[in-house]
């Protein structure tokens, strides 16, 4: 999610050390490879689709894992956030590795912010987002702004664990957020992180059941659109595709009027999105956004892939893929 700064503080504070020995109680089997292979990277999930630790979708409820249910003061930290809970894990970087420098584009995360709860780390690890760095300290809560360019440097011979939170907010997250800091800010007079002491009674986690459109209606599609078209870069092509999206919306519109999300008009909706994304990709080419993304590949990562589940892939060009 996009934020109106790199990174933002958030008022709680937890007790690291109990976390991590929470976590070393776990054993070293439950740790995977991270699932896109980086060097250094692995994780151990903690709220996946249907609890199940071999999934790591983005679609469908999400619920705790076994390993989480083994860890009282996670749970706890877990309930403190006051947020609907999505895909959860601990994130772990070796010493002498990084997290290379990448931007969170996926469809999961354009309305979703993420929380880090630092459990095992050293001062000389380096989180960047943007033009700003930060060390995020062993028990303190932070997110920050997925959209800008980011990377993590851990130059220590130790690893690093982070407890790591997708979340769509709530109210209690809501409010934690308005009295948090910004990086650059100090805390304001008077006002410093809540301790989140262990308790003994098991907290209740909200947790999503629904992150996903069979059809994505079109005030969410209107929201993309405009989104993309407001992070674009100044060109002259711009306004031809103004008007291919404007066009694409009301038929998307029309279509809903008569459908809804009902499957008898799947392939309708199918086929607009097709015929947009195809008169799109010439217009298109080379337009980048003020995070050096590709304007149409991003289009096709927040719609193409998931504006109708239909079950089809498509690569970064928008082309189906079959296979």
């Amino acid at each position: 999610m996009k934020l109106p700064v790199p990174f933002i503080q958030l008022p709680l504070l937890f007790d690291a050390g109990v976390l991590a020995d929470e976590i070393a109680a776990l054993g070293e089997d439950c740790w995977r490879p991270h699932p896109q292979g980086y060097p250094g990277n692995s994780m151990l999930p903690l709220l996946a689709v249907d609890g199940d630790p071999d999934d790591e979708g983005f679609a469908g409820a999400m619920r705790p894992t076994p390993y989480l249910a083994r860890c009282p003061y996670l749970m706890q930290t877990l309930a403190a956030i006051g947020a609907v809970v999505g895909r959860t894990r601990l994130m772990r970087l070796s010493g002498h590795a990084e997290v290379t420098p990448h931007v969170d584009q996926a469809y999961y995360w354009a309305e979703r912010v993420r929380v880090h709860v630092p459990v095992v780390t050293q001062p000389t690890v380096r989180f960047d987002c943007g033009d700003a760095s930060v060390h995020m300290a062993a028990g303190e809560c932070w997110i920050f702004d997925t959209w800008r360019r980011h990377r993590v440097l851990n130059d220590a011979e130790a690893a690093r664990i982070h407890l790591v939170v997708d979340t769509v907010g709530g109210d209690r997250f809501s409010s934690l957020l308005s009295q948090g800091r910004a990086h650059d800010q100090p805390w304001p007079a008077g006002r410093q992180p809540t301790r989140i002491a262990p308790d003994a009674a098991a907290p209740a986690i909200a947790c999503e059941s629904t992150n996903a459109p069979a059809v994505m209606t079109p005030w969410e599609l209107n929201a993309h659109l405009g989104f993309l078209f407001g992070e674009a870069m100044p060109d002259p092509r711009l306004p031809q595709l103004h008007e291919l999206a404007g066009r694409f919306s009301r038929s998307w519109r029309a279509l809903w009027s008569q459908f809804g999300d009902a499957q008898e008009g799947r392939a309708h909706f199918r086929a607009t999105l097709d015929e947009f994304l195809a008169a799109a990709r010439g217009p298109a080419q080379g337009i980048a956004l003020r995070n050096e993304l590709l304007w149409f590949s991003v289009l096709v990562t927040l719609v193409g892939k998931v504006a109708v589940a239909d079950g089809r892939a498509f690569d970064a060009r928008g082309l189906a893929d079959n296979g």
